[in-house]
């Protein structure tokens, strides 16, 4: 067992409280990881309030990178010291929707959620890993299929990124709502994935990019990650977009904040025919209503996307590829840096809709 420092969430709606923990060595097929750095992401946020539901007390973080500390039996490919990023949702292979190569909805990536994967220093009790990965913590044991090689030519701290928003931002726009050259695109929310997708939108040359936030203070975060437009939500912003587009709305929407307001004002801000893309994840009280006759009469597309429609293994080295060519800035992501003390302050920032990305840098 190894001692290291933790964010723990003892129980749904309960504050995150800094710990001890030990961290087992790993066991056959797994890989115990020094963490560099640790998105601060939405999700995180939603299994802390019960939005999400799985097993408690656990140590979340999802979106991590780091470096292998030791393998246990069976893992070959990887070294102690190789740069890893996070893979939170590992496909099985074998289920249903793996056959039919959506692995983004594999039936058990979650499972690994399931097990104890630690525990209290304090008194031994159990901890479970949040998304599997446990990365708010300095260190962590997972399954050799939740750690991918770091691309070369992206910084480590850096790549805690690609391991959800710039996946599913990237995903969001390129997998799933299949953006065209020339088409135009209204991101809804400008947090870290917000800014993954807008920057995504950019590099798929979009001929117009509007971001639609609650806080004025965004917009110039917006308009450097590549949004052409600027539009603070309010009741009339299906109006403004079509005002910008030439009164016919945008031909795709990317809801990221998983409200139900928001998802339908995504989609009334497309034209007829256009495409909204829903990111977000918004709780069972959240109902969203359409009658039937819009249905029929707008022609337009309503989706989901689960982590982007993404698979990591064949997305990361193309997401390097445009940060290698500077198309892609994962820094601009990152609005603040912190440490494990400061996580509580960054799901308060979430909640009030202030900043990008919180990073935390181990």
């Amino acid at each position: 067992m190894h001692v290291v420092r933790a964010a723990v969430l003892p129980a749904v709606g309960a504050p995150l409280e800094l710990a001890e923990i030990d961290v087992p060595e790993p066991g056959p097929g797994q890989v115990r990881v020094r963490l560099a750095a640790a998105g601060v992401c939405h999700s995180d946020l939603s299994l802390s309030d019960g939005t999400m539901r799985l097993p408690v007390p656990a140590v979340l973080g999802h979106e991590g990178a780091g470096f292998v500390v030791s393998v246990g039996e069976g893992v070959t490919h990887l070294a102690p010291g190789d740069e890893v990023v996070l893979n939170w949702a590992p496909s099985c292979g074998n289920c249903h929707a793996c056959s039919l190569g959506e692995v983004w909805l594999c039936a058990n990536a979650l499972s690994g959620a399931n097990d104890v994967y630690a525990r209290r220093a304090s008194d031994g009790s159990d901890l479970y890993p949040g998304l599997n990965v446990a990365a708010f913590a300095e260190e962590t044991v997972v399954p050799v299929g939740c750690v991918l090689p770091v691309p070369d030519g992206v910084p480590l701290i850096d790549a805690a990124l690609l391991g959800c928003a710039v996946l599913t931002g990237y995903g969001a726009v390129h997998h799933s709502a299949r953006v065209r050259e020339g088409e135009t695109v209204a991101v809804f929310g400008v947090g870290g994935v917000g800014l993954a997708a807008i920057q995504a939108a950019r590099i798929a040359g979009a001929s117009k990019i509007v971001a639609v936030d609650v806080s004025p203070a965004k917009e110039s975060l917006a308009r450097e990650a590549g949004a052409t437009d600027y539009v603070v939500a309010s009741d009339t912003t299906p109006r403004e977009i079509r005002a910008l587009t030439g009164k016919q709305g945008v031909d795709v929407a990317v809801e990221c904040v998983g409200r139900a307001v928001t998802i339908r004002t995504a989609w009334e801000s497309t034209r007829r025919g256009g495409r909204t893309t829903v990111v977000g994840i918004g709780g069972k009280d959240q109902q969203v209503t359409f009658n039937a006759l819009e249905i029929f009469h707008w022609g337009r597309t309503l989706a989901g996307c689960v982590f982007g429609n993404s698979d990591p293994a064949r997305d990361l080295p193309m997401l390097a590829e445009h940060v290698r060519a500077g198309r892609l800035d994962l820094g601009m992501l990152v609005t603040e840096r912190i440490d494990l003390e400061g996580i509580p302050g960054a799901f308060e920032n979430m909640v009030a809709g202030k900043g990008g990305r919180a990073l935390v840098v181990f």
